[in-house]
């Protein structure tokens, strides 16, 4: 027994160690902010990837003109595609349970202050109250294959969800591939699942604020272990602000008056199932302020937050849900 069992093992040895290894890779670059995908796998899915990201501009892009959002915009009758429907219903979904706190609608509005608030000394009231007549996402919904619009002049911008919907896309493609180990960051949208490379649960900070129009401050306000598979989104407006009447006014605009958010959240981080869903509910906390922010949050059991804050005094606080405790990692 004894010679034969040597000569498979020493055979099985040798499968064994012809195997190709799983190995970790990284595909990283630039599309409209950064992209990182960092994944475990016998052979590298870069461009497989890369399609993804592609499909996703096709359908998504408000500066492509070629994109399906693009013609809906220009109201031709186009045909919409499957990722278009979902980040849609998506965004609808959000905008009921936030009572239109969130809405991709409010695309008039933000191109009315500009990237970067680049035109706020030609925004007036009156500009605001005859935008806001078309900004409301009942007035659009998806009939078969079509977009319907109640007003013609009504515009759509998904970039709120966008980031969180690419994350979701490649996870998705990733899985599909049998892939269990992966890391995906889109521009600080993410989602993880498995292990790192050195095997253990994949860990990312959130920056503390800076006043930082250069968005090189590095500094970390907390660290968060992910152990199972969640979306994770944070939106930040210390980074893109203006100050008007010693009042500082955020780049989220607000769909009920029109005007950017003077809320007292700097950072909203949200962790959910899906990164789309996290996405839309950070951009949301920073246009409520943490109060009501808390509060439509603290029932779900989906979602669990972490607000950076300042108090009365301009001092930076912080707020966690129950749930983000079990994330949080030990700063001492």
């Amino acid at each position: 027994m004894k010679n034969i069992l040597l000569p498979l093992l020493a055979a099985l040895w040798v499968v064994c160690a012809c195997a190709p290894a799983e190995q970790y890779h990284t595909l990283a670059g630039k599309i409209h902010t950064y992209y990182r995908v960092t994944y475990q796998s016998p052979e590298p899915l870069d461009d497989a990837i890369r399609e993804r990201i592609d499909a996703f501009y096709h359908a998504l892009n408000p500066f492509d003109s070629t994109s399906i959002v693009s013609a809906v915009n220009r109201n031709e009758d186009v045909q919409l595609d499957s990722l278009f429907i979902r980040a849609f219903t998506v965004a609808q979904e959000v905008s009921e349970a936030t009572d239109g706190m969130f809405d991709i609608t409010c695309a008039p509005l933000i191109n009315a202050w500009g990237f970067g608030f680049k035109d706020m000394g030609t925004v007036t009231p009156a500009l605001i109250d005859s935008l806001r007549q078309f900004v409301d996402y009942r007035k659009v919904r998806i009939e078969g294959d079509r977009l319907h619009k109640d007003d013609p002049r009504i515009q759509l911008n998904l970039s709120a969800v966008g980031d969180g919907f690419i994350c979701d896309l490649i996870a998705e493609m990733l899985e599909q591939r049998g892939v269990e180990n992966f890391l995906v960051d889109i521009g600080g949208e993410m989602v993880a699942k498995g292990l790192n490379a050195q095997g253990r649960p994949w860990r990312i900070g959130i920056n503390t604020p800076a006043d930082d129009s250069t968005q090189m401050n590095t500094d970390i306000q907390q660290v968060l272990q992910l152990p199972e598979r969640v979306g994770l989104a944070t939106s930040g407006d210390y980074r893109n602000f203006y100050m008007k009447d010693g009042r500082k006014y955020a780049h989220t605009i607000n769909p009920k008056t029109g005007y950017p958010a003077g809320e007292d959240i700097l950072s909203a981080t949200i962790i959910g199932p899906c990164s789309i869903v996290a996405d839309a509910f950070a951009t949301t906390s920073m246009a409520l302020g943490r109060q009501r922010a808390r509060a439509l949050l603290a029932p779900r059991q989906d979602l669990s937050y972490y607000f950076i804050y300042t108090d009365s005094t301009g001092r930076y606080c912080t707020e966690y849900s129950e749930g983000m405790k079990k994330y949080l990692v030990d700063m001492d």
